[in-house]
């Protein structure tokens, strides 16, 4: 259940404080996601499933590309990079075969908005899949799910097979003349993969390692041949541009950075969960209509972002929680996943454990990144025990810096963010580890259930 779907909310935001602050939420793509069976073709098609598509195949492709473009969606897997001028990029006439490839490997710590996306709602994927190869002119696009989510797999196929026999793939769909077959993919379970040129290598079957560029996917992506590469975001909005129109898609959000998108609150919070609203919302927005953080605590940190994504404090809790807005406060907007931390989680603790996946799921192409996640997690590992030496501070602060944008793709980048950020506003609490010998905190206290489980010995 998400509060979008819940709430039912209004189709943008309204200025001041309104008394009904669900009124923020825009439900698109969560609209019916706490219906009965909403994931199935009966349930989308009540909804206006397939009627973007309908209007899409009605324009010739490179009108489409040009709508999309117009409308200012941008992507919503990290970057932020208009999804128009992605598409514009495919050479036309150059007689090779173009793909599409969908990036549904989420696997960053505190990112979930692509998985439960697929799992309540695959046909807006589907879709907008449909729409994307009419641009680019592609009879082939494949989907690249992240292999553990078995039950989402099994949705994804069954949705992919209710789509061919309605006719929305296949052979000349809806009599347009357009060819397309989808296949879904499911990797192997690699963080790396969801770089998309170490995605590429992966659905080649080659170790899923990053890409020199140029050449850029554009150009020579899947089988050397051009290739767009979109998040399940960025694909499953455009059905909903297409079918309600751009300027209705730029009456939410801001000049910018238009449009609705899903926000990921979790954490020490009363309500997580999928927040559908439009860019710009502030996290003060969305936890006061989620409750707030849990009762008898206050918000100590938080990433915009996910992981990778340099963290804030409550002193951004009026950020515009769109591009601009977080790219100027210092950090990345990313992919909206909102981790909020109350103030009994040791931050040393945190960024160890970020620190420790980032090492994990280092490809080992590069030495930057292969050797600096490990020497961090050592040093981390001993601060946060109390075995941490005076120098450790500035050693950690060296070789994030010896990591970011040196390494080969942006795992490294991400892995020094939490180092860099975390430094700028809890130095003196790294100085408690050192100087106190351990770590000041107690590690039950930080969890959910620490409050209400008395038998656990834990003071509230």
């Amino acid at each position: 259940m998400t509060v979008a779907a819940e709430h039912g909310g209004a189709s943008r935001p309204e200025a001041g404080g309104d008394s009904h602050p669900e009124k923020l939420l825009t439900p698109v793509l969560s609209a019916f996601w706490d219906q009965s069976a909403s994931w199935t073709l009966e349930t989308y098609r009540r909804h206006e499933g397939y009627e973007g598509l309908r209007k899409a195949l009605a324009m010739p492709p490179d009108d489409v590309i040009a709508y999309i473009k117009d409308s200012g969606l941008r992507g919503r897997g990290g970057a932020g990079f208009p999804t128009g001028m992605k598409w514009q990029f495919i050479p036309q006439g150059d007689g090779k075969p173009h793909y599409l490839v969908v990036n549904a490997d989420e696997s960053e710590p505190g990112t979930c908005k692509d998985i439960p996306l697929l799992f309540a709602n695959p046909h807006s994927l589907i879709e907008g899949i449909v729409i994307a190869c009419h641009a680019i002119r592609s009879n082939h696009a494949f989907i690249y799910l992240r292999g553990e989510v078995v039950p989402v797999l099994r949705r994804l196929h069954e949705a992919v097979r209710e789509a061919y026999a309605a006719g929305f793939l296949g052979k000349n769909i809806l009599g347009s003349g357009l060819d397309l077959d989808v296949i879904v993919h499911a990797g192997a379970g690699a963080y790396i993969c969801g770089e998309e040129t170490a995605l590429l290598d992966s659905l080649e079957g080659r170790r899923g390692q990053p890409r020199l560029r140029p050449p850029f996917p554009a150009v020579a992506g899947l089988y050397a041949c051009p290739t767009v590469v979109n998040n399940v975001e960025s694909i499953a909005s455009v059905p909903a541009i297409m079918n309600r129109g751009k300027d209705w898609f730029r009456s939410m959000g801001s000049e910018k950075s238009p449009g609705f998108t899903l926000y990921s609150l979790s954490g020490h919070v009363a309500n997580p969960g999928q927040y559908e609203a439009p860019l710009g919302i502030t996290l003060r927005q969305l936890l006061d209509m989620s409750g707030g953080m849990r009762r008898g605590h206050r918000l100590k940190f938080w990433t915009p972002g996910g992981s990778s994504t340099p963290m804030f404090t409550d002193e951004h809790l009026d950020v515009p929680l769109d591009y601009e807005g977080v790219g100027a406060a210092g950090s990345m907007l990313g992919t909206k996943a909102l981790q909020c931390f109350d103030e009994t989680t040791c931050v040393v603790r945190a960024v160890t454990r970020w620190t420790e996946f980032y090492a994990h799921e280092s490809c080992g192409k590069c030495t930057p990144c292969r050797e600096g996640t490990y020497w961090l997690v050592q040093l981390l590992r001993d601060i946060e025990a109390g075995k941490g030496r005076p120098g450790d501070l500035d050693k950690i602060d060296d070789i994030a810096d010896n990591i970011n944008g040196k390494s080969f793709c942006a795992l490294g980048d991400g892995a020094a963010s939490p180092i860099f950020s975390s430094l700028k506003y809890f130095r003196e609490e790294y100085e408690q580890h050192l100087n106190g010998k351990g770590c000041p905190f107690d590690p039950a206290r930080s969890t959910l259930w620490a409050d209400n489980d008395a038998h656990l010995g834990v003071k509230a």
